[in-house]
């Protein structure tokens, strides 16, 4: 079983996946503090300084915090647009990056004559 345990570890997938997690996590430390200390704050800029974070609404004890829930929103979709601008950059590369076909060869066709 340990032996199993082993090489299982070893693979390169599971080990390529470790990696992912880790750098995913500091990728995600990076982008939090992007729109916290960067985006947030042009956003109050241009909103006159309003703040979603101190909306709350009080039902007899309980006190609901919307105002959290809507800047987790506006935090979210802020972060997926960084991400699908990262991403496409990287797609972007990927395609410039590609072998051309060497100039000398075409595609033959097949035709089919009757």
């Amino acid at each position: 079983m340990l032996k199993e345990f082993k090489d299982f570890i070893a693979k390169g997938n599971v080990m390529d996946m470790a990696v992912d997690i880790i750098i995913g996590a500091a990728f995600t430390a990076i982008v939090g503090s992007l729109v916290a200390d960067m985006v947030n704050p042009l956003i109050g800029l241009f909103m006159g300084g309003v703040d979603f974070a101190n909306l709350s609404a009080s039902v007899g004890e309980a006190t609901f915090t919307y105002g959290n829930f809507i800047m987790a929103i506006i935090n979210f979709l802020i972060i997926a647009f960084v991400v699908l601008m990262l991403v496409r950059q990287v797609n972007k590369t990927k395609k410039a990056e590609a072998p051309a076909a060497p100039a000398g060869q075409h595609r033959k066709s097949c035709l089919q004559t009757s």
